[in-house]
C-alpha cells in the first residue's frame, strides 16, 4: 500500500481512537457538569480547607502556580483558582499578533461554568458520580499528585527525564482524558514538578480532600474594625463633586495594584481598590475593563474596596497602608486647595495615553507629592506589575542603579505646570492593545520625547541661567527628613527585578534622579496603561518607549556632574553604541544643558563622589535594613563583606538571585541574599544582550533577608564554613566548578531537605518581615 494511501487511515485511526477515549470518564462517571463548582461544595471536612488544605498549596503548590505566569493560569491561590481550572493559553506570549482575551480570577468570570466558557478545563471531578474513586480518577489535581508519589525522582543531584526549567519553556497541560498520555509520556512530570514529592501526612490530607470531592466553607469575612474602615474609605473615595471624582479616579489609576491595609487593624488584613457600577453599600460589580484606564461603560463609577481573595505572593504584593494621617494628608493635597473642576475628563485612547492632559485640572505638586510619599511603591509598580517579565522586557535597565528624586519646588511649580499644558501632546505615551507597526512608532515617538526635551531643557536653561536656581544637591528631595522613600536601588535578575528602600550595596554604576514628568509616565507606561494581554506590538512599543524614561532619568543625574565630565560618564554608560543613541540622553542634538553645576568636587572623579554626596545628604532618611554592617550578626560581617568585595569573571557562573542560609551551632539561622550584578557594556539594545555583557566588571551585593520574589538556588552552610564558600566563588571558572560547588553548597531541587529549608527559610521571612513578605515562586530555580 502506498503512503499515499497509508496517511489518510492512520489519521482517520488516531481520530477514532481520540474520539473512543475522550468518552471513557462520561462512560465511567456519567457526564460533566460544568455547573459542579459553581457555589464551594457543603461537605463533613468544608472547614479543613482554610485550617489543613490551603496551607499545604501555599508551601507546595503556589510556589509555581500563582499570578499571571502560572503554569497553564492553573493557579492555587484560592480554592476558587482550583475549581476555575487551567488552560492551554499562556498570559505571556510574545508571539502574539492579537490582543488576548483577558483571564483574571475573580473578575472576567464569575462562576466556574463561565470559565468553561472561555476554555478552561477543570482539574477537579465535575462528572455526575462523585464517589472517592470517581474524584480521584477524574480529577487531575489527584492524578498529578499521584504521578509525582509514583515517580519521586532523584533524591541527589539533578532532576533528569528531560524536564524543562527554562522561563520560556512550552507548558504541558494535559486536559481531561490527555492526562493518561501524559502520564505515559512524561512520568517525570508529576506535581509538584521538578521538585521533591509531598511528605506523607500532605498528600494523605490533599488526597482526603480531592476524594470529598474537594469541601470548603465560605471565606472568613473581615472583622467589624475592617469594614468600618472600609465604610470610611469608600464615603471619601466616592464623593460628589467633580474635585472628588477627579481625585478619586487619579487614585484609583496609581493604586490599583495595591494591597491595601489598615493601620489599626490587628490583623492587618488585605483589601483592593475596584470600579464598581454599583455605590457603596450594594454588592460590589466590579467593572471589566482591560486596564484601569479604559471606559467603565457606565454613567457613574463608584470606588470600592473588596477583600484580597487569594494567597499573598512576594512577586505580586504591594503593601499600602490607609490610615488617618492618609486621608487627612490626600484632603490637603487634593480636596482643600482652592482651585476647580470645571469637567471631568473622559476615557478615550487619547485620555489613556496622556495623563498630563487628563488631570491637568490637578496641582502638579500635588500629584507629585501623591506619587513621592510612596515612591517605592510607586517605582514597585513596574518592577511587580505585569509588565516586568522576561529578558526582553527587564534589559532596558542595568544591574542595580540607585534612584532619587528631584525636590518638589514651589518655584518650579508654575512653569513646570505651563510647560505640561503646552506640551501635553509630546508626552503622550504608546497606547493600546494591539499594535500592528512597530518602526513608524518608534520614530514618531523619539521625535516627539527629543521635542519634549528641547522644550524642558529650555525651561532649566532659564530657571539656571539666571541664577533663580542652583544647580546643586538641594535639587534632590531629602525626604522632608523624615521619609525614608527618598533613595531607592533597582535590581535587576536577567529576567526579573526588585526594588528597595535605602541606596544598597558599594556605588553602582548609574544612577537615575527622577522627577514628576519622569514618574508619571514610568506609572502610566509600565502599569496603567499597560496591558499584559495585549499584542506583540504593544509589548514591544512599551519596551522601546522605556529607553527614552531610562535616558531621562541618566540626564538629570548628569547635569549635576561638571559639566567637563558629562559626556565621559554618559559614554561609559552607552560604550560602542552610535554617537546619535549617546545624545538622546541629553534629548538628542542641540539640547544639552550648557548650565554649570554648582556641586562642589574634591576628587577627578566626579561621578563618585556625586553618588558619595547623595549618600551623605540623604543619610538621615535611607533605611539601613539591608546594610550587613547594621544588621548581620556581628561574627558573620567579615566574611560577609569579603564575599560582597568579590569582582570579576568567576561571578559569572552564579545565579542571578540566590538565599544563603547560615546555621549557627548554638544560635540562630540566618537568611542572605546573594544578588549577582551582571556588567554591560550598554543596555540600549532590544537584542544581542549577551554581546553587551562584561563579566570583568561583574560584581555582587549581599544584604540580610530576602531581595528578589524568585530564588534561583539555596545554600546552605555553618557559619563556619563562610570563608570557605568566599574562596570557592573565587575560583569559579567554567560551569563544572560551578557543578562541583553546587554539589557542596547548594540545597538542589532533588535534595530531600528542600521542603524542610524552604518551609524555614519563607517562615523567617514572614517573621522578620511580616508587611513586605510573600510566598516566593520558584519558576526560576536552577537545575544544575
Amino acid at each position: 500500500m502506498s503512503k499515499r494511501i497509508l496517511w489518510p487511515i492512520v489519521i482517520l485511526l488516531v481520530a477514532a481512537c481520540a474520539t473512543l477515549a475522550g468518552g471513557r470518564f462520561d462512560k465511567l462517571f456519567g457526564p460533566a457538569d460544568p455547573t459542579r463548582f459553581d457555589a464551594r461544595p457543603a461537605g463533613p471536612a468544608s472547614g479543613d480547607y482554610v485550617r489543613a488544605v490551603q496551607p499545604i498549596l501555599d508551601r507546595r503548590c503556589v510556589v509555581c502556580h500563582a499570578c499571571n505566569d502560572a503554569p497553564c493560569q492553573f493557579k492555587a491561590t484560592s480554592w476558587e483558582g482550583i475549581a476555575r481550572g487551567a488552560s492551554k493559553t499562556p498570559v505571556y506570549d510574545a508571539t502574539r499578533l492579537l490582543a488576548a482575551e483577558p483571564s483574571r480570577l475573580y473578575v472576567d468570570a464569575d462562576k466556574t461554568s463561565q470559565w468553561r466558557e472561555l476554555d478552561f478545563f477543570p482539574v477537579l471531578n465535575e462528572h455526575a458520580v462523585q464517589t472517592p474513586e470517581a474524584n480521584k480518577t477524574a480529577g487531575l489535581m489527584h492524578r498529578l499528585l499521584a504521578l509525582k508519589k509514583a515517580h519521586p525522582g532523584p533524591t541527589t543531584g539533578v532532576v533528569g527525564g528531560g524536564l524543562d526549567f527554562s522561563l520560556e519553556r512550552s507548558a504541558s497541560c494535559p486536559a481531561g482524558e490527555e492526562i493518561a498520555h501524559y502520564e505515559r509520556t512524561a512520568p517525570m512530570g508529576g506535581m509538584p514538578f521538578g521538585l521533591p514529592a509531598l511528605s506523607t501526612t500532605e498528600n494523605d490530607t490533599l488526597t482526603r480532600w480531592l476524594a470529598d470531592g474537594a469541601p470548603a466553607a465560605a471565606p472568613p469575612t473581615p472583622t467589624a474594625l475592617a469594614l468600618q474602615r472600609v465604610a470610611q474609605w469608600e464615603r471619601f473615595f466616592n464623593g460628589d463633586s467633580l474635585k472628588e471624582q477627579l481625585f478619586s479616579r487619579y487614585a484609583y489609576e496609581h493604586l490599583f495594584l495595591a494591597h491595601l491595609w489598615f493601620d489599626d487593624d490587628p490583623q492587618r488584613q488585605f483589601f483592593k481598590l475596584v470600579r464598581s457600577e454599583t455605590p457603596p453599600g450594594e454588592p460590589v460589580r466590579i467593572v471589566r475593563s482591560r486596564r484601569p484606564v479604559d471606559s467603565p461603560e457606565v454613567d457613574r463609577v463608584y470606588y470600592r474596596i473588596v477583600p484580597e481573595r487569594e494567597t499573598i505572593v512576594d512577586k505580586t504584593h504591594m503593601p499600602y497602608v490607609l490610615s488617618a494621617q492618609r486621608m487627612a494628608r490626600w484632603r490637603e493635597l487634593f480636596l482643600d486647595p482652592a482651585y476647580e473642576v470645571t469637567r471631568l475628563p473622559g476615557y478615550s485612547a487619547q485620555d489613556a495615553a496622556n495623563p498630563f492632559s487628563t488631570f491637568a485640572a490637578l496641582p502638579v505638586n500635588a500629584r507629585y507629592r501623591f506619587m513621592l510619599d510612596e515612591a517605592e511603591f510607586t517605582i514597585m509598580g513596574f518592577i511587580k506589575g505585569p509588565v516586568c517579565r522576561g529578558q526582553m522586557a527587564l534589559n532596558v535597565i542595568r544591574d542595580r542603579f540607585w534612584v532619587v528624586f528631584v525636590a518638589p519646588e514651589k518655584r518650579f511649580d508654575e512653569p513646570l505646570s505651563a510647560l505640561l499644558a503646552r506640551d501635553a501632546n509630546l508626552l503622550r505615551l504608546p497606547t493600546g492593545s494591539s499594535n500592528t507597526n512597530l518602526l513608524v512608532p518608534w520614530a514618531q515617538y523619539a521625535r516627539l520625547e527629543n521635542e519634549y526635551l528641547k522644550s524642558r531643557s529650555s525651561l532649566l536653561a532659564n530657571a539656571f541661567g539666571k541664577k533663580r536656581v542652583k544647580l546643586d544637591l538641594d535639587l534632590i528631595w531629602n525626604g522632608d527628613g523624615r521619609n525614608d522613600n527618598a533613595a531607592l536601588t533597582v535590581f535587576r535578575h536577567y529576567d526579573s527585578a526588585s526594588v528597595v528602600k535605602g541606596l544598597v550595596g558599594d556605588t553602582p554604576r548609574t544612577a537615575w534622579v527622577i522627577g514628576y514628568p519622569l514618574l508619571e509616565r514610568i506609572h502610566y507606561l509600565l502599569v496603567a496603561d499597560y496591558d499584559v494581554y495585549g499584542n506583540v506590538g504593544h509589548q514591544l512599543n512599551s519596551r522601546m518607549y522605556m529607553d527614552f524614561l531610562r535616558m531621562e532619568g541618566e540626564f538629570n543625574f548628569i547635569t549635576l556632574l561638571p559639566r567637563a565630565q558629562r559626556e565621559a560618564v554618559r559614554d561609559a554608560w552607552y560604550r560602542g553604541d552610535s554617537r546619535s543613541t549617546r545624545e538622546q540622553v541629553y534629548g538628542g542634538p542641540g539640547t544639552t544643558l550648557t548650565a554649570e553645576s554648582a556641586v562642589r568636587y574634591k576628587t577627578a572623579d566626579a561621578r563618585q563622589e556625586l553618588m558619595g554626596q547623595l549618600k551623605t545628604r540623604l543619610g538621615p532618611v535611607l533605611d539601613t535594613r539591608l546594610d550587613l554592617a547594621v544588621n548581620a550578626p556581628p561574627a558573620l560581617r567579615a566574611p560577609l563583606r569579603e564575599l560582597a568585595a568579590i569582582q570579576g569573571e568567576s561571578l559569572q557562573w552564579l545565579p542571578e538571585v540566590a538565599l544563603l542560609v547560615v546555621d549557627t551551632p548554638g544560635g540562630p539561622t540566618n537568611t542572605f541574599t546573594l544578588l549577582r550584578n551582571t556588567a554591560h557594556a550598554s543596555v540600549s539594545h532590544l537584542l544581542g544582550e549577551r554581546k553587551e555583557l562584561r563579566p570583568e566588571e561583574d560584581t555582587v551585593t549581599v544584604v540580610p533577608g530576602v531581595v528578589g520574589s524568585y530564588p534561583n538556588a539555596f545554600y546552605r552552610l555553618d557559619a563556619a564554613q563562610l570563608p570557605a564558600l568566599v574562596d570557592a566563588i573565587r575560583q569559579l571558572r567554567s560551569e563544572q566548578d560551578y557543578t562541583a560547588f553546587a554539589q557542596r553548597w547548594a540545597v538542589r531541587r532533588t535534595s530531600p531537605v528542600f521542603w524542610a529549608v524552604s518551609d524555614d527559610v519563607i517562615a523567617r521571612y514572614m517573621r522578620s518581615q511580616p508587611l513586605e513578605a510573600g510566598v516566593l515562586d520558584y519558576n526560576r530555580l536552577e537545575n544544575r
